[in-house]
Formats: structure tokens, C-alpha cells, sequence
């Protein structure tokens, strides 16, 4: 289903309807907090894949009417994603798995040592270790940090910078074009890791300096299983495939292979076409949305933060003191209160879906001197109500206590006992039952 219940929704998203079961008996309409993992799909989204569909054929080589429908889809893809990002001529979408996928292909490609900031996703941290990694430490200001990574660069040559566009730990936003110029000047190319990013900011690639920009179609709301790489042509021309196989050649022979040039080159095997459509009409309907979705977000987020700061023992994780810009997530930890124990409560009794633990990002979060927290992320379907629902939720517990049991199980909480049903077909009292 994809109505909108509530006028402050920015966009019509996937299970904005959704009913789930709480624990002591009953339903309430889930409030999704978790857009920061995964984002639902727009309608925009799920119409193409279901238009599309019909005529789902291997892409490229093949002369039938739906292999060409679907040949002409995928590589119109590629438009789509340029026009989002206001790619330069000379930048090449490469189409990928995930981000994760896109930044261990690029760097296969970096013909030197990468600096990477300590505050990275892992995403953005361990595949530079093969490829002569320098860390920076990150300082308490946006302004000193970028004088360390100054620093670093000037002091030994680097082939790349990589940083995050938007820390998927706290939602800060570092200044992508101050950082390009620096890395231009110490003579390195930049990349941002803007899986967080690009669901929520405009990017333009034409005018900021970046070289090389990497996102995820599932937190893009478009969940099918593709993502990008986009970025200048020679590193992507002159790297060895990332994935050997059919595709990415020109001419194979028992003696040796003739590469295709990029993107070619590393698209080996038969592609995600479902997945690369979902991708291009999410950045279709983004890119109609524009600076209505920023606002909206923005809007919620700032009401979400004061509530929760009206709360006694709420305390905010955040980087940079200096730090003016944030995207809609908002992390925090509650005195006294395990963080997987609350994100237990708030799902088993109130319906609402947050996430907890480290986020991928250890050395972070060690830096920031917690062993964990609870990470609310807005999105594009996210309404007032839901923001009001969380803060409300998270002051019964600070003040009265949860009313169910909880025990740590494998590492996982879980109310004691757990009644609500799983998705096994059975009767989900109220709760859409699925048969997966």
C-alpha cells in the first residue's frame, strides 16, 4: 500500500499503512525510524518495477522486443542518475550492488594511498586498508579537521580523499566543496561516501569539485538491490575490472583479454535491471521533489530534537561542536538504559522501529565514548504524529519505566514473554499476515 495517512508526509512511501502487533495485544500503525538502514519504496518506484516487469529480459545482446525494452530501460538508468546528480560529461555512472560494492570497486582503481577520516562507515574505512590507508583523526571542530586533513595531504602525497558526505551516526554534514578544493590543492582527487547523503540533499557534481560520489538504492527509497558508482573516467578506464566475466570485454582470447572502458568494464555478468530502474525512478521522483523533501525533513528533526531534549536523561551523540548542517538523524543515548533494551521497548509497546547498537562505524563510536545508542532517522514518509509518537514513547520510559519484562538473548533483547506472532502465515491479530 502506498497512501498517505497524514498530510506532513513529504511523499507517498511503501507501508505507510502498515499495522504491526504490540505486545501486550492490539496493533499500532508502525512509525519507521529506521530510514538511515533502509528506506521503503516510493510509489514512484514500485509503479516502474511493476511497468516494467512484463518485460524483464537479459539486457545488451538480445534481439527480442522485451530484451530491447529492458536494454533501453537500463542504460536510460544511467541518464537518470546524471540528471540527480548534475554529472559532468566526462563522469561515468557505473551501476553496482550497494555502496559498500561501489567503494571497494573504486578502490581496486586508486593508483596510490587513500586518507580517510577516523568517523567513517566501515563502508568507507576498510576497503582502503590494501590500498596504502592514511587516518586522520578527527578533531572537535569541522575547521580543525580540516586542518589535519590539509595537514596529512601536504605532508606526503595521496592519490584520493575519501570521506563520509553525511556521518550515518549522528547525520552531520561535512563541506563537501571546502574539502574538494583542499584536496585539489594538495593535488588528490576527492570521493564521498553519500549513502546517507543523497536520499536527503541535493548534490551537484558539476559544481562542487567531486570526483567520485557512491549511494545505495535502498536507502534511496528504491529497496531492490543496486546501487552506483559515479565519477571520472580515466582511474575507472585504466583499473582492472573488479569482477572478471561476460560484459566487461571487448574481445576475449586464449592469450589474453581485450578490457571494455568503464562503466562496461565493471558491470560484469548479468546486471540488475529491476534493481537499476528502481534506482533511476527514485532519483527521477527525488529530483521533482527537490528542496520540498530537505524541508520537510529538516522540519521534523528539529522537532524531534527538542522534544527528546525536553527529556531528563536523553543525551545527543554529535561530533563537531562547529558542525551547521545535519540530515534528518537524530542519535542519542538514555541514562541508565541499555540502548537495545529501549529500541525493544519502543517496538514491542508502542509500534515504533528505531535502531541500536554501533552502526558500523567501532572506531566512532569509541571516540565518542559510548558502547552503543539509539539512532531515529526521518524520511520522506515520516508525518508529525510519528515524531510526536517517539518522543512521547521515550518519556514514559524515562518516567514510569517500560510495562513488559525484557531479557538480552544472544546479544538481542526481547520482551519476556514475546507474544506477538512472526511473519509464519498465522493469524497477526489485526498485523498483515505474510507467508515468507
Amino acid at each position: 500500500m502506498t497512501a498517505v495517512l497524514d498530510p506532513t508526509c513529504a511523499a507517498r512511501v511503501s507501508g505507510a499503512d502498515l499495522e504491526v502487533p504490540l505486545v501486550s495485544g492490539g496493533t499500532a500503525r508502525y512509525a519507521n525510524f529506521d530510514y538511515a538502514a533502509s528506506a521503503p519504496a516510493l510509489a514512484q518506484v514500485t509503479d516502474r518495477v511493476t511497468e516494467l516487469l512484463p518485460y524483464y529480459a537479459s539486457v545488451h545482446r538480445g534481439a527480442g522486443y522485451a530484451s530491447r525494452i529492458s536494454t533501453d530501460c537500463y542504460e536510460a538508468a544511467r541518464n537518470s542518475v546524471s540528471r540527480f546528480l548534475n554529472c559532468d560529461d566526462d563522469q561515468v555512472v557505473v551501476f553496482t550492488r550497494n555502496t559498500t560494492d561501489a567503494l571497494n570497486l573504486l578502490a581496486s582503481c586508486v593508483p596510490g594511498d587513500t586518507v580517510v577520516l577516523d568517523i567513517e562507515h566501515h563502508a568507507n574505512f576498510l576497503p582502503w586498508l590494501r590500498r596504502g590507508r592514511r587516518v586522520v583523526p578527527a578533531a572537535d571542530t569541522v575547521a580543525e579537521t580540516i586542518r589535519r586533513v590539509v595537514a596529512e595531504l601536504c605532508t606526503k602525497p595521496a592519490a584520493l580523499l575519501a570521506v563520509t558526505g553525511a556521518s550515518n551516526v549522528t547525520g552531520e554534514v561535512l563541506p563537501l566543496e571546502r574539502l574538494a578544493a583542499v584536496a585539489h590543492e594538495c593535488g588528490a582527487r576527492i570521493l564521498v561516501d553519500a549513502a546517507q547523503l543523497a536520499p536527503h540533499r541535493r548534490i551537484d557534481l558539476r559544481h562542487s569539485g567531486i570526483d567520485y560520489l557512491a549511494f545505495s538504492g535502498h536507502k534511496l527509497y528504491a529497496p531492490f538491490g543496486a546501487g552506483v558508482l559515479v565519477g571520472r573516467r580515466d582511474w575507472l578506464d585504466a583499473g582492472q575490472p573488479y569482477l572478471a566475466g561476460g560484459g566487461a570485454v571487448r574481445e576475449v582470447r586464449t592469450d589474453g583479454v581485450d578490457w571494455a572502458p568503464a562503466p562496461q568494464r565493471h558491470e560484469a555478468g548479468s546486471p540488475n535491471v529491476l534493481g537499476v530502474a528502481a534506482l533511476a525512478a527514485a532519483c527521477d521522483a527525488l529530483t521533482e521533489l527537490d528542496e520540498r523533501a530537505t524541508e520537510h525533513e529538516r522540519r521534523l528533526a528539529i522537532r524531534l530534537r527538542d522534544g527528546l531534549g525536553g527529556i531528563a536523561g536523553v543525551r545527543f551523540l554529535r561530533i563537531w561542536s562547529d558542525s551547521a548542517d545535519s540530515v534528518g538523524i537524530v542519535t542519542f543515548t538514555v541514562d541508565g538504559l541499555e540502548p537495545g533494551r529501549v529500541a525493544a521497548y519502543l517496538s514491542a509497546e508502542h509500534g515504533i522501529g528505531v535502531r541500536d547498537g554501533r552502526f558500523c562505524a567501532h572506531p566512532l563510536l569509541a571516540r565518542l565514548g559510548v558502547d552503543g545508542a539509539i539512532r531515529a532517522s526521518i524520511g520522506l514518509g515520516t508525518t508529525t504524529a510519528d515524531v510526536d509518537r517517539l518522543v512521547d514513547a521515550v518519556d514514559v520510559l524515562v518516567r514510569r519505566g517500560p510495562a513488559w519484562d525484557y531479557a538480552c538473548v544472544d546479544g538481542h533483547w526481547n520482551p519476556q514473554p514475546e507474544t506477538r506472532p512472526r511473519l509464519t502465515g498465522q493469524d497477526a491479530g489485526g498485523a498483515a499476515p505474510c507467508s515468507f
